[in-house]
């Protein structure tokens, strides 16, 4: 990989991270009470917006943590290589995703795998038709 698209991918990730530390600075400084609701639905509603806000929360933070890892590996010199085959990862594919760690093909196998998993895991666990 050419050294001008390292840099501008490093310039993609720290814009990255500088957005999801603001976002993540600016929720963090919302307080998080309950309001007293008397409507049962009402307080079920804020239940369910509060764990969808949380999720999407969690999902930032571990985003956070890619972003850095990516570049720590940018700084070492490793980033851009397939942590599974070793090989180098596409410029577009990090363009597109640029915190992945796998190539597309090992991502590719992987997920095929997951999903072979999944079938397996549903037609052992459902029941068997019945004869007529």
């Amino acid at each position: 990989m050419k050294k001008a698209e390292v840099a501008k991918l490093k310039e993609m990730l720290e814009k990255q991270l500088r957005e999801l530390q603001s976002d993540l600075t600016r929720n963090l400084a919302q307080p998080m009470t309950t309001p007293l609701l008397a409507d049962i639905n009402d307080q079920a509603s804020f239940e369910t917006e509060r764990s969808f806000e949380l999720r999407i929360k969690d999902r930032e933070r571990k985003l956070i943590g890619k972003v850095q890892e990516a570049l720590k590996k940018i700084s070492d010199g490793s980033y851009g290589v397939c942590v599974s085959c070793g090989e180098p990862i596409g410029v577009k594919r990090l363009q597109a995703r640029p915190v992945t760690d796998l190539c597309i093909n090992c991502k590719s196998e992987m997920e095929a795998a997951e999903q072979r998993e999944e079938s397996f895991a549903q037609s052992t666990s459902s029941p068997a038709p019945t004869p007529n």
